[in-house]
């Protein structure tokens, strides 16, 4: 989820810097491109994927 919201954060950082729209310093092209950086080094260390641990006693490739 935070891989896409990455890609969301780049395309409107490439659309305000090609467009060359005149934003106030919190929403410069290069903010947003850290902000999805940021969502991007997030996704690749595992944060927010969405994997749900199973707590049922037993490894789940275990065979007993």
């Amino acid at each position: 989820m935070l891989g896409i919201a990455a890609a969301v954060l780049f395309f409107v950082a490439f659309l305000i810097n090609a467009a060359e729209i005149g934003t106030n310093v919190v929403f410069s092209s290069t903010n947003v491109m850290l902000l999805g950086l940021t969502a991007l080094a997030l996704h690749v260390a595992g944060i927010g994927a969405g994997r749900t641990r199973r707590t049922n006693g037993r490894r789940p490739w275990s065979r007993s």
